[in-house]
């Protein structure tokens, strides 16, 4: 195996991004826009085929997260559902906002559990959840029909989605050309240092 172990050219460059996954092409993007150079740089042969392309593609709702240990993740996460719709909407990104049943198993789960739950998504800022009975899950005209689902009840949160995304990824590596951002495919980085 060839090593080389002096740079056969040097580059300089305003903003150098490791990974052209969802974080990196969302950072190439966003600096871009700003006016940044910026040269993305991933080792694989496209963009997003690894942890990104892995996910389950859920938009999440912002229910679980502790405001109090994980104050920004919670708001984040809030204000980021919204703002992924928005996006998706304004580019035709494939998405589905099917709503989540987050079920009970037993009586108390139903009758303590899913009311804190309720409370406590409140408390992050999400206010569209509702507690359903399992007549609402059993019932074929209900918007949370779910013939299959065995519980004692449910909390539906209908902000809760799934989204394409590796269409998300192309339209955000699209839009960070757009504004000059260069992608350099099958290149791995071993090194470097800030001037």
């Amino acid at each position: 195996m060839l090593r080389i172990t002096k740079p056969l050219c040097q580059h300089h460059i305003q903003t150098a991004i490791i990974g052209a996954g969802v974080i990196g092409l969302a950072v190439s993007r966003a600096l871009s826009k700003k006016g940044h150079e910026v040269l993305l740089l991933e080792q694989a042969t496209s963009i997003g085929s690894e942890t990104s392309s892995r996910n389950s593609e859920v938009i999440h709702a912002g229910i679980y997260y502790d405001r109090n240990i994980m104050p920004y993740k919670s708001k984040f996460c809030v204000e980021g559902k919204q703002l992924l719709y928005q996006y998706c909407i304004e580019r035709d990104i494939p998405f589905t906002q099917c709503g989540k049943l987050l079920v009970a198993t037993d009586a108390d789960q139903r009758d303590s559990g899913l009311p804190k739950l309720v409370e406590y998504a409140k408390g992050n800022g999400v206010h569209d959840l509702k507690i359903k009975s399992i007549e609402d899950i059993k019932d074929p005209y209900s918007d949370v029909y779910e013939p299959n689902v065995k519980c004692t009840g449910a909390v539906y949160s209908p902000s809760t989605g799934i989204i394409d995304s590796h269409s998300f990824m192309q339209s955000m590596l699209a839009e960070a050309e757009e504004y000059g951002a260069t992608l350099a495919l099958n290149c791995r980085v071993e090194g470097g240092r800030s001037a």
